[in-house]
């Protein structure tokens, strides 16, 4: 068999080229836009039924492509900024030794039942998500979860599979995350948090789903190293562990001392405090940011590392992830083109158009998609439910089902998609991190993705079946 010549081009050429794709629909695309009024806490809402086309709109300039790449870097720094604290605290973190002492510990006790490890952090991550709402803060276990499956024998996919799976699941059977079903809830006009007993029930059945694929996964590299969608692609530079290569088993992990638990514990209150000020105090990627440069100095500190050895080691780490920080600005510069454009309203109301027609279960089912494909036009969850639950929430009531079934069609449309879109910084983020192309991460996620999509469906015909309120 001849040999394709057709080679995947490296990610940020792919979302470069999703830039210019951007700016090619501005120009095929009538400008529109939705009217919108403040509702009461301050944000700007969709007025239902108000869309109307706007050619006066001044459209893109011929250089659109370009002066997005810097605007995306502007509108994403805050996250760019974490990135980089996360590469310095991690490579500090690493340098004391006790990540591999951790490790050790970790595969004595538990390396002879490593389902329970990918499980229980896939679990982990779905809770935190379907609760709080943890999204790039996951961003910080990328490292350490890659080191803990390569030491197993599994490799980065299965590292990135354990976060990102638990993290879509948990958003799209998300249970009471303040920033999707809560506030498009409130928006919808329903009684916040109600509906919950489904919810529920949803993430106890999409949750084995998650745990199986990444399990599945996983067991086939441990049998064939080789059988790795990234055995042929370098381990991030910066983020090498004992072991070197994905598929291999770690071995000779130094014994665990007093230093080491220290250091550990420090890390295990940090995250604790980030936990309870995001969901306590409100704190986001700058407080978040502010914790990683205090713990880098109290780590170094209890390991008497020295100011100088400590900024060379965070220097390394942070270095390392300029590819991250470069990928998530141009992804999101594909948002500033279709914003600036005038089409992401056009493109929402043209989505929404079939879904009228349609009876109760297929138009629920139908606005599943339709908030799937508007979360790679719009990748915030509450700026996507400020713009479509406007719009669905009426429709609903059009077409026979409950404004509740609409929510749960957004959550589902936002949430699963989140880990396949490619304007979604979490995504894209974690991605880099590990070094893993978008498209070996497409082969692994996308048989998963079929599976929510026919589960969700099921799940959405069922609650207009049911009266789900």
């Amino acid at each position: 068999m001849t040999k394709s010549r057709f080679k995947v081009p490296h990610t940020l050429v792919f979302l470069f080229g999703m830039v210019i794709l951007a700016q090619v629909l501005t120009y095929l695309l009538p400008t529109g836009s939705f009217e919108r009024v403040e509702n009461a806490a301050g944000r700007l809402q969709v007025v239902p039924g108000s869309f109307h086309l706007t050619p006066d709109a001044p459209g893109v300039s011929p250089l659109a492509s370009l002066t997005a790449i810097p605007r995306g870097f502007s509108g994403a720094h805050e996250i760019i900024f974490f990135v980089f604290l996360i590469g310095g605290a991690f490579a500090v973190l690493k340098a004391t030794g006790a990540v591999d002492a951790a490790l050790g510990a970790i595969l004595r006790r538990w390396g002879d039942r490593p389902f329970w490890l990918v499980a229980g952090g896939t679990a982990l991550f779905a809770v935190g998500s379907s609760t709080i709402g943890f999204g790039e803060e996951y961003f910080p276990f990328v490292p350490v979860l890659i080191t803990l499956s390569l030491a197993l024998g599994y490799d980065r996919v299965t590292a990135v599979g354990i976060i990102m799976v638990g993290y879509g699941v948990g958003y799209g059977a998300a249970l009471i995350n303040p920033f999707t079903v809560l506030l498009a809830q409130d928006v919808a006009g329903l009684q916040p948090a109600s509906g919950l007993w489904y919810r529920m029930v949803l993430l106890v059945v999409f949750l084995p789903i998650g745990i199986h694929h990444v399990w599945s996964y996983a067991k086939k590299v441990g049998r064939d190293p080789a059988a790795s969608l990234v055995a042929d692609v370098s381990a991030p530079e910066g983020m090498s562990i004992s072991s070197g290569q994905d598929g291999d088993s770690g071995a000779n992990h130094p014994p665990m001392t007093t230093t080491h638990k220290l250091v550990l514990a420090a890390v295990g209150i940090a995250l604790a405090l980030l936990v309870y000020g995001l969901s306590e105090w409100h704190w986001y990627l700058v407080e978040m940011g502010a914790v990683f440069v205090a713990l880098t100095v109290v780590m170094a500190i209890l390991a008497r590392m020295s100011p100088d050895r400590t900024a060379v080691e965070f220097g390394a780490g942070a270095a390392a992830l300029t590819s991250v920080a470069l990928m998530i600005g141009v992804a999101r510069g594909i948002q500033v083109v279709l914003n600036e454009g005038g089409i992401v309203d056009t493109l929402v109301h043209g989505l929404s158009v079939p879904l009228r027609g349609l009876p109760g279960a297929l138009s629920a089912v139908g606005m599943f998609f339709v908030q799937s494909l508007a979360n790679f036009f719009i990748p915030s969850g509450s700026g996507q439910a400020y713009v479509t639950m406007p719009i669905m929430a009426p429709l609903a009531d059009l077409v026979g089902v409950s404004r509740q079934v609409a929510v749960l069609a957004f959550q589902f449309g936002d949430g699963f998609s989140n880990i396949l879109v490619p304007t979604q910084a979490v995504i894209v983020g974690a991605l880099a991190m590990a070094a893993i192309p978008y498209d070996r991460w497409l082969r692994f996620i996308l048989p998963f993705m079929v599976k929510i999509w026919i589960v969700g469906s099921i799940a959405l015909a069922v609650a207009v079946l049911i009266g789900y309120k």
